[in-house]
């Protein structure tokens, strides 16, 4: 078997093709599988993208020379047939399938297996080789479905509500935070984003897609506006002075991370939800037994003990390290500025 993807310093490189997959590093070529930054990095010449992806890329990168295709659509790339398929992890993800001389291999990127109603459906596809993440490779992590964790965002924030108090809601700027519109939206109440999240919502709003109606957040707001409603803020908000505003108001944390409940109270939350845009440990487990691949890379995340369960149970895996991970679910890179 060749090698259609080597782990190189600048990122997954395909020497017969001659292109990058989210490389960390200026390249010349980039194929992008979704636009957090961990993913998509600046500096490069060109990009591939899928068209959902485009104006969100254009919204973190800038003006680029971008190259969009639709799923399930081939490019040629020096003899390299490639095409993009759904990853379900955010509006415009995708995994990458390389296809050179009789031999494919799949980059998932990053990817959820629940279909979210926005990301779109998750595609698993037969490879020879599997490169996956594991960023919730334990089996702890066990993700009750999202109308479960919905109902139980929406009776948070009834109750709030009954108390006089603001919900704010802590979630990533760039997917979890416009899975939530359709989990408040039942609930009639008037919903405010942090200027971080409004950016993203009004790129896609631009770019053709249906969202709930939303309010940004303005510094001339009164204070009274927000009582009992509800506002999403990326996670560097927390226990800014931004949002003094919102008092009395309750947090809740939406993240993989709120499976463990001791980090709930570590975050100094009042409430976490274990909503993530990553596959949980059955999800990883069945898409790669789905892939039927030979031979399965395990990146960022719990790469260590993912591939050595692969290769308990007779699928040969090796980990590889990569410059992924720093920014899904920890959201540390939103800039607060962006609020006002």
């Amino acid at each position: 078997m060749s090698s259609l993807i080597q782990f190189s310093d600048s990122g997954l490189y395909c020497p017969q093709g001659r292109f990058y997959i989210d490389p960390w590093r200026p390249v010349e070529k980039a194929i992008i599988t979704h636009a957090h930054s961990d993913h998509a990095r600046p500096g490069s010449q060109s990009y591939l993208c899928h068209r959902d992806s485009l104006p969100l890329l254009e919204l973190r990168l800038g003006p680029n020379a971008y190259q969009i295709v639709e799923w399930n659509e081939p490019v040629f790339i020096n003899g390299v047939k490639v095409s993009l398929h759904p990853a379900g992890h955010i509006i415009g993800s995708a995994q990458v399938r390389l296809e050179y001389q009789g031999e494919v291999w799949v980059v998932s990127g990053d990817y959820k297996t629940e279909n979210d109603g926005i990301s779109g459906v998750f595609e698993p596809l037969k490879c020879d080789v599997f490169i996956t993440e594991s960023t919730f490779g334990l089996p702890i992590y066990n993700w009750k479905p999202q109308e479960e964790i919905f109902r139980s965002i929406q009776d948070w924030i009834l109750k709030n509500h009954a108390e006089g108090k603001t919900s704010v809601l802590l979630a990533y700027s760039l997917g979890k935070a416009q899975r939530l519109l359709s989990c408040i939206e039942p609930t009639g109440l008037p919903i405010f984003l942090h200027g971080a999240v409004y950016n993203v919502h009004q790129a896609l709003i631009d770019a053709g897609h249906k969202l709930p109606a939303v309010q940004r957040v303005q510094p001339d707001m009164p204070k009274d506006i927000f009582k009992g409603n509800v506002v999403i803020a990326p996670g560097s908000a927390d226990s800014s002075p931004w949002m003094k505003r919102f008092a009395p108001y309750s947090t809740g944390v939406c993240s993989g991370w709120m499976q463990v409940r001791g980090n709930v109270r570590r975050r100094n939350a009042d409430a976490g939800f274990a909503l993530s845009d990553h596959a949980d440990w059955n999800g990883l487990l069945q898409t790669v037994k789905a892939t039927g691949a030979k031979k399965v890379f395990v990146t960022h995340g719990f790469q260590a003990a993912f591939s050595r369960y692969l290769t308990d149970i007779g699928i040969e895996a090796a980990e590889i390290k990569t410059e992924y991970g720093q920014e899904d679910e920890a959201d540390t890179t939103e800039n607060i500025n962006a609020a006002e």
